[in-house]
């Protein structure tokens, strides 16, 4: 936020502060984009996605004096592939095979079969700390694009029969 040199600290030393675009400028690490199920889903049923995030550090030197930066993920913007977003502040989460399908804080239902390209944007806030002084906020955000997800939505079709295959081994249902 000054142009040229860094300004002097009254009583001596340079003022050293991380910039918001030296934030931006960090490898960050964009989180695993989760489904659930995996790769196929079905018309009108729940798909659970869900990012894996994680803290990061940093080390950097400016003006010849150790900072460390530390970001964290404070929202999440969901593209489902079908002109649905949403942006949350959590992340989700997986869950267990057996509750697939069950409507969770990230999940969508899709409402046309096809192929769709499912993708997420996290926001990160960062802190920084000059040679293990207290953390300070930085100002801004970075935004991190993380690897697009593309999974196929089949319908289903669910079926009555009361032929017994067992008796009938051509039977309808069979």
């Amino acid at each position: 936020m000054y142009d040229g040199a860094p300004p002097e600290r009254p009583g001596g030393g340079l003022v050293v502060a991380v910039t918001e675009k030296q934030l931006r400028e960090l490898p960050i690490a964009a989180p695993v984009l989760g489904a659930q199920p995996e790769r196929h889903t079905l018309k009108g049923a729940e798909t659970n996605l869900y990012a894996e995030p994680a803290e990061q550090s940093f080390e950097l030197t400016i003006a010849g004096r150790k900072v460390q930066v530390r970001v964290a993920p404070a929202e999440y913007r969901w593209s489902y592939g079908d002109g649905t977003t949403l942006t949350t502040a959590a992340p989700g989460g997986p869950i267990p095979a057996a509750r697939w399908g069950e409507k969770t804080a990230t999940s969508h239902a899709y409402a046309v079969t096809g192929d769709v390209t499912a993708s997420l944007v996290t926001v990160f806030t960062g802190q920084f700390s000059v040679e293990g002084g207290p953390f300070q906020p930085i100002a801004g955000t970075a935004t991190v694009t993380s690897a697009p997800r593309t999974l196929s939505v089949w319908r289903s079709e669910v079926r009555l029969y009361a032929d017994d295959c067992n008796v009938n081994p051509r039977g309808q249902g069979c």
